[in-house]
């Protein structure tokens, strides 16, 4: 079954043990992982508080990051080529007036400019083989007001997906606090896909709104992007968990 399909049929349909052997079968796999949260895709609206809107969960998908322990890097570029993208996430929580979570571990992951994962391949989900390699993936720890950065350059797509960046976060004891996805604004992701390495892909095949995780809405998974390809582009998002 390749990705696309995958995608067609739904993580639903799919059910949890589908998924949890990509996490959980590795034997370098040695992070805690919380398997309801990391299969199971959430509503576009979450639980509010006074001031703020709990993320939605969504599924770790197909290709999640094997041993994120081993990632703790801020660069997470490596020798994937493509437009610049400073990621800025700040990690709130919905139990504490919405103030930023200190000591929060936040895994992301995303695909490269050609739709492609590091960590895995060779196979019907995805034919380039990177089983061997980790790019495009990194661990952080917030800061006192809840804040982790990144550099990465700009996302590709595949094949019935919109762009999205994957995350997950952890409570500094390492407690699974919230998997989900970062939307990106289409008209910017035409820009960037227009030029460059992206441009012999193309453009992306599928919008937020026909997306099968975003389309149920993206209004706790939008981030803001700012910048121009020529100068980088400057990502932030605000994530809202229980902690």
């Amino acid at each position: 079954m390749d990705r696309k399909e995958f995608l067609r049929r739904g993580f639903s349909a799919l059910g949890i043990a589908a998924i949890t052997p990509l996490i959980s079968c590795s034997s370098d796999t040695v992070d805690p992982v919380d398997a309801s949260s990391g299969t199971t895709t959430g509503s576009a609206t979450g639980s509010t508080s006074d001031t703020c809107t709990a993320t939605a969960s969504e599924t770790a998908g197909p290709f999640p990051t094997k041993s994120p322990s081993g990632l703790v890097i801020n660069d997470i570029t490596s020798d994937r080529t493509g437009t610049k993208l400073s990621v800025t996430l700040t990690i709130q929580n919905l139990n504490s007036s919405c103030e930023g979570l200190a000591g929060a571990l936040v895994d992301i992951w995303h695909c490269d400019a050609a739709g492609n994962y590091s960590e895995y391949g060779g196979s019907g989900m995805q034919s380039t083989n990177y089983t061997t390699v980790h790019f495009l993936r990194g661990r952080q720890t917030t800061d006192a007001n809840g804040r982790v950065t990144f550099t990465s350059i700009y996302p590709g797509w595949y094949s019935g997906r919109a762009p999205h960046i994957h995350v997950h976060v952890y409570n500094a004891s390492g407690k699974s606090l919230l998997v989900t996805q970062i939307a990106f604004p289409e008209a910017i992701s035409k820009v960037v896909y227009a030029q460059g390495v992206y441009a012999s892909h193309g453009q992306a095949d599928t919008t937020n709104a026909r997306d099968n995780i975003f389309r149920d809405g993206v209004s706790t998974e939008m981030s803001t992007v700012t910048g121009s390809v020529s100068a980088g582009y400057e990502l932030t998002h605000a994530i809202v968990v229980s902690a």
